[in-house]
């Protein structure tokens, strides 16, 4: 093998476990849910994403979702959560609080319109302690 193939056939590979590694095993970011006036709230900016992609409310709590839509593409049009009969249009460069009470712990999908953007609500029991360095994606009895 000659050192240009060497070269390339590196470059591949480490172009091949960059890619493994953000799209299976990387985690974003994850913000726990500011208490304003009773209701845990969370502003969302939707930009070619969700940022951030995670969501770490408690259970039996109302919830307001603050999602500022940063953009114009056709994807970020809607939001839905599947799991709450949850499916609003985002319109750009705007503000659109959604609200609702998730009764039970647990992970929940969010998305867009088109399936492309993704997020993840973590709803934690009402007794839950936060806790910085656990993970956002497991529940903490």
């Amino acid at each position: 093998m000659s050192a240009a193939q060497v070269a390339v056939t590196a470059a591949g590979l480490a172009a091949i476990v960059w890619v493994l590694w953000y799209f299976l095993l990387s985690r974003g970011s994850a913000a726990p849910a500011a208490s304003v006036d009773g209701v845990q709230e969370v502003r969302i900016t939707v930009k070619g994403g969700y940022t951030p992609d995670t969501v770490v409310v408690q259970a039996g709590k109302p919830v307001r979702l603050q999602f500022y839509r940063d953009e114009t593409a056709d994807c970020s049009e809607r939001i839905v959560f599947e799991d709450f009969g949850i499916d609003a249009a985002l319109p750009a460069f705007q503000t659109t609080d959604i609200e609702f009470t998730p009764a039970q712990p647990g992970e929940f999908r969010f998305r867009c319109g088109m399936n492309m953007l993704k997020g993840l609500l973590v709803v934690e029991p009402a007794t839950a302690e936060r806790r910085p360095s656990a993970s956002p994606h497991t529940l903490h009895e």
